[in-house]
């Protein structure tokens, strides 16, 4: 299997945006967090959250399907990439099926609304709720790139209520909060 340094070289060879890098390294964490409460292989959980954008600026039209063809070529392994294809089941066919696939696709849009709701408030990610999310995600005008369609369809796919699945989000996220800038410091600073 791949090792996370690898699949980071290959992140930053692909993804220029620094917002995009930090979307995909904020899914990892949430991802990974999932696999150590679900008793799964962090390692190849976090790979499917940290790649699963890859081509999104490179390919857009063809997202995720260039990465994908680029992952195989390198031996990642099926479960990563079918988790990856069923993040868009809309374009690729492929439905979230594993616990995998559900962890990702309920993670990623929630990710980009919980990094949202950090980057608003003077403490960040330190003392955020899921009381504050589930406030944002009403807001259709705050981070109105994020998808709540998705966001619903993830929490009902993952199986949890709502405010236990955005717990758990924060949860992976703020193990990261510092690499990822989203501590009340690290925002009074600038990032």
């Amino acid at each position: 299997m791949p090792h996370r340094d690898d699949a980071l070289e290959l992140l930053h060879e692909w993804v220029p945006n620094p917002n995009l890098r930090s979307h995909m390294l904020a899914v990892e964490a949430a991802v990974r967090h999932y696999a150590e409460l679900r008793g799964a292989d962090p390692e190849l959980w976090g790979l499917a959250g940290l790649l699963h954008d890859l081509d999104w600026e490179k390919h857009p039209d063809q997202h995720p399907l260039e990465a994908v063809e680029a992952l195989r070529e390198r031996d990642y392994p099926d479960e990563v990439i079918h988790a990856i294809l069923a993040h868009r089941p809309d374009f690729t066919g492929v439905e979230p099926e594993s616990e995998l696939d559900r962890v990702l696709y309920a993670c990623d849009e929630l990710s980009g609304l919980v990094v949202a709701c950090c980057l608003v408030r003077p403490n960040g990610i330190d003392d955020l709720k899921p009381k504050s999310v589930v406030k944002k995600i009403k807001d259709k005008a705050f981070a109105a790139g994020v998808d709540r369609d998705d966001v619903n369809r993830g929490i009902e796919l993952i199986g949890l209520d709502r405010k236990e699945h955005i717990q758990n989000v924060i949860d992976g996220i703020r193990n990261e909060a510092e690499t990822l800038g989203l501590r009340g410091e690290d925002l009074a600073r600038g990032g």
